[in-house]
Parts: structure tokens; sequence; C-alpha cells
């Protein structure tokens, strides 16, 4: 059965989940991998449920708390971020607090220390006019292909395509409910390859033909702002 590299990566995190829903089953305390693949798979499968993203998160908040782990692992893992396929389109979930409200060692191993200083923001290449005509606010991370944001984003997706927001790394730009805003873009760096995300390359971006089959593929599947490119 042929998959996608988008699909493989979903099977994957499914099965490290199950691995670890028949460990916590037997009464063992979950490591840090099968703590995150349990938490991010349970949000993913609410997604599949048909719920909210807010609702897909409070069930993954509600799946361990800090005796279910080993120690140490709620000083680790302080969030969690997983792209799930929802009702109105694919859409990243931040799960913070995964394990509730807890008390961090900052001195644990591993533990992770927030970063006070502020980072430049790129200088924008490109700046493009977005509408958010979902029902529900739209966040984009900073590295995502912005040309396979949310679905319900409508903004000139070729002018988009081998994109990022030019935005510090870890940050995210939020789109309310049928607000519109401009936002600016600089090319993805490093081999230019886009595997994941939405599916709408998965290989390498400057590829031949490649942003002309990534549009069709993106029209097909009815992206606001590929219509018009694609044809």
């Amino acid at each position: 059965m042929p998959l996608t590299p988008t699909e493989r990566d979903r099977l994957l995190l499914f099965t490290a989940a199950q691995l670890a829903r028949t460990r916590l089953e037997r009464g063992l305390r979950l490591n840090v991998p099968e703590a995150t693949a349990l938490i991010a798979d349970t949000v993913c499968e609410a997604a599949r449920d048909g719920l909210r993203l807010a609702e897909a998160l409070d069930r993954g908040r509600s799946v361990l708390g800090p005796d279910d782990v080993l120690p140490g692992v709620t000083d680790v893992v302080t969030e969690i971020q997983v792209e799930a396929v929802f009702e109105d389109g694919t859409r990243l979930a931040v799960i913070s607090a995964p394990f509730g409200d807890v008390e961090h060692d900052d001195g644990a191993p591993g533990a992770v220390l927030p970063h006070t200083d502020t980072l430049p923001e790129p200088e924008p290449v490109t700046v493009l006019a977005v509408r958010n005509t979902a029902a529900v606010p739209v966040s984009v991370t900073s590295h995502f292909h912005f040309f396979e944001a949310n679905p319900r984003l409508d903004f000139d997706r070729a002018a988009a395509y081998g994109m990022r927001l030019a935005a510090p790394a870890g940050s995210s730009t939020r789109f309310d409910p049928g607000a519109a805003a401009e936002v600016g873009l600089v090319p993805m760096g490093g081999d230019r390859i886009a595997i994941g995300f939405a599916g709408l390359v998965d290989g390498p971006l400057d590829a031949p033909g490649a942003k002309t089959e990534a549009l069709k593929r993106a029209a097909a599947c009815g992206y606001l702002g590929a219509e018009e490119a694609e044809r």
C-alpha cells in the first residue's frame, strides 16, 4: 500500500503511542518519547473524531499525570507540538502543560530553561495579504511551509511557495476568524526539502515541476488562493 511521508509519520506516531499505552496498562511509568507520543496521538485522534482544537488539547492534557511518567519527564516535556488534521484542515496543536499544573525543577537534568533574550525577526522578502475565512482562529508557526498553511486561509499560494514566516524560530502568527492581516515571508533555507506539512510537496521544493504539481494538489484539495494560480 503506497503511503505519503505524512501518512508514514502518522503511523509511526500511532505505533509509538500504542506501545506507550500497553506499558502504561502494565503499570510502567513512561519515559519522554513514550509520553510525548501518547499525548500527541491522543490529540490527533481527537481531531479525527471531529473535536475542535481547544477540545482536542483538553483531551491530550487529560491522558497523563505526573505519577504516570518517570522522574524528570515533567521537567523535560513542558510543551508538545503536533500537526493534526481537523475538519477545517491541518492545524498545529500546541499542548502546553501536558501533564497538568506541576512544579518544575529547573535544576533537573534535561530541564527546559526559558530564553529571555528577544531574537531578531528576519527581514521579509515578500509581503502577502492573508484572510482567515474559517470560524476558528488559525495559528501558523515560524518554519511551517506557508504555502501549505490551513486551506481556509485565503492568500496568494503561488507567491508563498517555498516560503515561511519572517518570524523568530519557535514563534507563531495567529489569524483570527474573519480577520485579514499582512505577513512577511522569507525563503525556506537549508536543503529546501518540504516533507510532511500538508503533504502538498513531500520533496525538494525546487525540483522541476514541483511548484506546478503542488499548486494542482492544493487546488484539488480546496486550498483557497490556489485555484486561480493553478489555472
